[in-house]
């Protein structure tokens, strides 16, 4: 076979493998390596468990809750009104919807920090918007809004304002009769702005 042909027939051979493996497996990354870098660096990602629960007491119609454990895990426990993705099916055509949008601000969990922000990293770098780091996660969670502890009465009055409103966020999400949590804490950062999804281009030319 002549060596032209050959590089026909490979490139060829090329066009059908790339064809057959899933769009999102083979999308170019977005982010530089360096973008990745300063957005990590700067902790913009991580959304406290104080601001997500000030969103959820409020029933801030925009937030959009994804469990990134596996099917079990979040059989046995999740957060109410999540969806689970796990992080090996990020990538699925299934969930693209779910990444690919502009709409609702996606806060990813898992037990604790590293499994979730693993899922981010991916899907920034695919050029993925709208997306945020639960600190902590599920454990963090535990600790600071549904079990907070009562401080000691010689600390400041921010440090006792903020257990209450930890205090009333824990009853209004389902440990106890709800009451008004409406104390300053750091659930008084603002929500990060929603990026619209980019309209596709009409196709150029006619029949």
């Amino acid at each position: 076979m002549k060596p032209r042909n050959l590089a026909v027939g490979i490139m060829i051979l090329l066009g059908i493998v790339i064809a057959m493996v899933p769009e999102n497996t083979t999308k170019p990354f977005k982010l530089s390596a360096q973008q990745m870098l300063n957005a990590v660096n700067d902790g913009t990602e991580m959304v406290h468990p104080d601001v997500l629960a000030d969103w959820l007491v409020n029933k801030d119609p925009s937030i959009q809750l994804i469990d990134v454990r596996s099917p079990a895990e979040f059989e046995k426990f999740h957060l109410d009104q999540a969806i689970n993705v796990p992080r090996a099916d990020i990538l699925s055509p299934d969930y693209r919807e779910i990444w690919d949008q502009g709409v609702k601000f996606n806060v990813i969990y898992s037990n604790g920090s590293t499994t979730a922000h693993d899922a981010w990293m991916i899907l920034r770098q695919l050029g993925y918007q709208n997306i945020g780091v639960l600190m902590g996660g599920l454990n963090y969670w535990t600790e600071v809004v549904m079990n907070p502890k009562s401080p000691a009465a010689i600390l400041p009055d921010d440090e006792i304002a903020k257990y209450e409103f930890r205090k009333g966020a824990s009853q209004a999400l389902g440990g106890g009769s709800a009451t008004t949590a409406t104390a300053p804490t750091e659930s008084d950062v603002q929500k990060p702005k929603i990026v619209p999804k980019k309209a596709k281009k009409a196709p150029q030319g006619g029949c």
